[in-house]
C-alpha cells in the first residue's frame, strides 16, 4: 500500500478476509494447542474456554505479535474461520479495553461496561510488511466467558495451520524479495460491521 493510499484509510476500520457468511481471524499457539486444533478443526480440551482469548483479523498484526511464529508459545499460527453472525454479536456487546472521554459518559460508566461486557476491543497500529506501524489502527477483539466458549464451540467453522505460509513469507522478506512476499499475503478488505461508535470508531 502506498503512503497516499494509507493516508485515505480511516483511523479505525476493521479489515479482514471474509465471505458472505464467515470472517477469518488469526491466533498463535504452542504446537500442543495449535496442531491438534488444525487437525481436528476445533479447539482441543486443553484450550481453556474460561479464559479470555484475543483474536486478530489482521494477518500482519498477528505477525507483529508472534514475530513470524518465532516467539515462545506462538510457534503455530492458526487462521480461524468464524461466522460473521458470531463476530458481529461480539462486536455489538463489546467495550473498549481503556477509558476514552467522549465515548464513555465517565470513567465509572466505562468501568461498569467493562465489568459486564463479554468482549473488549483494542485498536492498535496496523503493521506493514516489515512490521512497522502504519498511521491507522487494527482491531483486536478479546472474548471472555460465554463469548469465549461460543467462539470455540459455536462460531468456529474451520481452523487452518498457516505456519508454513508464515515461514515462506518471512523467508522471502529475509532474502530481499518483498514483492514476492507481499503477493502471498491474505487479501483483507474493509469489513461491513454495524455501528462502532461505542468502540471509538
Amino acid at each position: 500500500m502506498s503512503e497516499a493510499t494509507a493516508d485515505r484509510v480511516p483511523r479505525h476500520q476493521i479489515r479482514a478476509s471474509h465471505t458472505a457468511d464467515t470472517l477469518t481471524v488469526y491466533q498463535a499457539y504452542h504446537p500442543r494447542i495449535g496442531v491438534p486444533a488444525a487437525r481436528e478443526g476445533r479447539f482441543p480440551p486443553a484450550w481453556k474456554r474460561e479464559r479470555m482469548t484475543w483474536v486478530k483479523p489482521s494477518f500482519l498484526w498477528m505477525m507483529y505479535r508472534c514475530g513470524w511464529a518465532t516467539k515462545a508459545d506462538q510457534e503455530t499460527v492458526l487462521a480461524v474461520e468464524i461466522t460473521r453472525a458470531g463476530f458481529d454479536r461480539a462486536l455489538s456487546g463489546a467495550c473498549l479495553s481503556h477509558y476514552v472521554p467522549g465515548v464513555h459518559a465517565d470513567r465509572e460508566a466505562w468501568t461498569r461496561a467493562l465489568r459486564t461486557a463479554p468482549a473488549r476491543v483494542q485498536w492498535d497500529p496496523e503493521r506493514n510488511l516489515h512490521l512497522n506501524p502504519l498511521p491507522y489502527r487494527s482491531l483486536q477483539l478479546g472474548l471472555s466467558g460465554p463469548a469465549s466458549r461460543s467462539y470455540a464451540d459455536e462460531w468456529t467453522v474451520a481452523i487452518r495451520d498457516v505456519t508454513p505460509l508464515v515461514r515462506e513469507i518471512h523467508d522471502l522478506l529475509r532474502s530481499g524479495q518483498p514483492e514476492a512476499a507481499r503477493a502471498l499475503l491474505p487479501v483483507e478488505i474493509p469489513y461491513p460491521a454495524g455501528p462502532l461508535e461505542h468502540l471509538g470508531a
